[in-house]
């Protein structure tokens, strides 16, 4: 079956260049011009991926993404962004897209994100593995739910996988370039700040819920999980 992609930018030349280059790569693409029709074509229909650009008319992808989120829409999100600053960027995950990628984009890099998101999403990746505990902690892969003691968290899908990567290998120090590959794909570049921003929305949601210092920074390395 193909993928179905809704793909939304007000900049009829990318549109359009993309749209030919994903129905060459066999995805069924919905195209629309800006973030009210985006809106609405995710609530109408179903869709594998989307492809939202940040800046467009009426609503923007940041706000699409915000209420497709509230709305419970778990669809992976790629972000289209000509704002290169970190805190852009930042912006873009926290409003709850899975991935950002800065214009002007290399089109074979834009492909593997969207194989890397969908990887993730679909049913050959959903094993039905045990329970999780490592300490009070309790990640459920099967229901994709955590808890810490009696606390249950509420987590993105990219905070989830992160989390389950890291308790599964519990007392290891995974290496950043592995929890790129294991969780996005592909590896971003040394100056990415992706991981860091997960990490960081990870520790703030365990600590809230009194879990502190389970995840453990190793400098230069990369991250584990441990309970003291």
């Amino acid at each position: 079956m193909q993928p179905r992609v809704l793909l939304a930018d007000d900049d009829r030349a990318i549109r359009e260049s993309l749209l030919r280059a994903l129905e060459l790569e066999s995805y069924e693409v919905t195209e629309v011009t800006d973030g009210v029709a985006a809106l609405a074509a995710a609530r109408r229909d179903r869709f594998d991926v989307l492809i939202l650009d940040v800046m467009m008319p009426g609503v923007d992808g940041l706000g699409v993404c915000r209420v497709l989120r509230a709305d419970g829409d778990p669809t992976p999100i790629l972000m289209l962004t000509a704002r290169v600053e970190p805190p852009d960027r930042v912006a873009g995950l926290d409003a709850g897209a899975d991935d950002y990628l800065v214009k002007p984009f290399d089109l074979d890099e834009l492909l593997a994100r969207l194989r890397a998101l969908l990887r993730r999403t679909s049913p050959d990746a959903a094993v039905t593995p045990r329970v999780l505990r490592l300490g009070a902690l309790t990640v459920d892969p099967a229901a994709r739910r955590m808890r810490w003691q009696d606390v249950e968290v509420e987590l993105s899908k990219t905070e989830f996988d992160l989390l389950e990567l890291l308790v599964r290998n519990a007392g290891i120090v995974l290496e950043r370039t592995t929890i790129y590959q294991r969780i996005w794909g592909y590896e971003f570049g040394s100056d990415s700040k992706n991981l860091a921003v997960y990490i960081g929305y990870l520790r703030r949601k365990l600590e809230k819920a009194g879990a502190t210092d389970l995840i453990r920074t190793v400098r230069g390395v990369g991250y584990s999980v441990r309970v003291s």
